[in-house]
């Protein structure tokens, strides 16, 4: 007899996930790289604890080994709670009982800004890309599923940010000096599939409070936004918003790239941007040249926000001889002899 068909279907999503990573190290890496001495490729998971990353840390450990990777695990403590730093000593021992190796437990300081979740995912991140430098880990899995990706999608659509945002997120992310570091196993798998596998694999879990709190806007997305639309529109929102995700990210992609092949036809000798040049741009694709114009400014990327990006915008399709607009970062676009200046201020 197979393994219950939820642990088949999480073991199944990390094979794969495992195979492109095979393939990907294979074909990159130099022929000295592919000897018999050199270490296999490290994959490391990252573990709350909760029924998602534990039930990602089984598949992990059971799969890995067949195909000749080595596994580990980290879990990052955010001081958040009391006993947080005993909760991580006890996920690390589940994962070592797995068979996991290497498995760290980091403890990071949360900031304020941005709100807690997003200081929360800030130190996370930070702590994660870290653990997979001083390791040399070829990946790090993250578990989040299908019912993220909706959250996700629905927060995106409540801040108006435009269709980016509405694409959620991507199976494969990167993290400093490593383009595809972050893969995603789980976004089309349902977050019950995870809980059922770790039930019938008698392993531990863990419930984050946070994740009930009312106080924590996905909390309360998750517990009474996405069961009313449900309520209200049947079932099938969750799937309908991932799809939506993986729509959007595809025309997100494509007008990213016809806006970096427009750049340059947008610049005068000196490099400024022209705006009668910029005017006759399609609205999407300029939008996407100013606000790369503002972070390589040095407007942070995760503080401009679309009304930002309108502002800037105005001064193309609607000059009136108006004054200069004040970004994130201290930077400061306005218009100058028909160019469109973005600088420090």
């Amino acid at each position: 007899m197979g393994p219950h068909p939820a642990v088949a279907a999480i073991r199944l999503a990390v094979r794969r996930v495992l195979h492109d990573l095979l393939n990907e190290h294979q074909t990159s890496a130099e022929p000295s790289a592919r000897l018999p001495h050199q270490p296999s490729p490290l994959v490391l998971v990252a573990c709350s604890g909760g029924a998602d990353s534990m039930a990602l840390a089984s598949a992990l450990a059971f799969e890995a080994p067949k195909l000749g990777i080595r596994a580990g695990g980290v879990t990052v403590d955010h001081g958040l709670q009391a006993g947080s730093d005993l909760r991580a000593e006890e996920v690390v021992l589940r994962l070592r009982e797995l068979g996991l190796d290497p498995v760290e437990s980091t403890a990071v300081s949360v900031g304020r800004e941005g709100g807690p979740e997003a200081a929360a995912r800030d130190a996370r991140y930070a702590a994660l890309d870290a653990a997979a430098e001083r390791h040399g880990a070829t990946a790090v899995l993250l578990g989040h599923t299908r019912d993220d990706q909706a959250e996700t999608v629905l927060l995106g659509l409540a801040r108006g940010s435009g269709i980016r945002s509405l694409s959620g997120m991507a199976a494969v992310t990167g993290g400093p000096g490593a383009a595809r570091r972050y893969r995603r196993p789980f976004l089309e798998l349902d977050r019950q599939t995870a809980r059922k596998a770790c039930m019938v694999q008698s392993l531990p879990v863990w419930d984050d409070p946070h994740n009930a709190d009312p106080a924590y806007t996905r909390s309360r997305l998750r517990h009474e936004g996405l069961p009313a639309l449900e309520k209200a529109l049947g079932k099938g929102v969750v799937e309908a918003l991932a799809r939506t995700a993986q729509l959007s990210r595809d025309d997100a992609d494509a007008l990213d790239t016809w806006a970096r092949q427009a750049e340059a036809s947008v610049r005068d000798a000196a490099g400024l941007l022209e705006c009668a040049k910029l005017y006759a741009l399609p609205p999407a694709v300029r939008r996407r040249i100013l606000r790369q114009a503002a972070i390589e400014a040095g407007a942070p990327a995760g503080s401009l926000f679309a009304r930002h990006i309108e502002e800037i915008d105005r001064l193309i399709t609607g000059w009136r001889g108006q004054g200069a607009i004040n970004l994130p970062g201290k930077v400061v676009a306005q218009r100058q002899g028909g160019r469109l200046v973005i600088r420090q201020g």
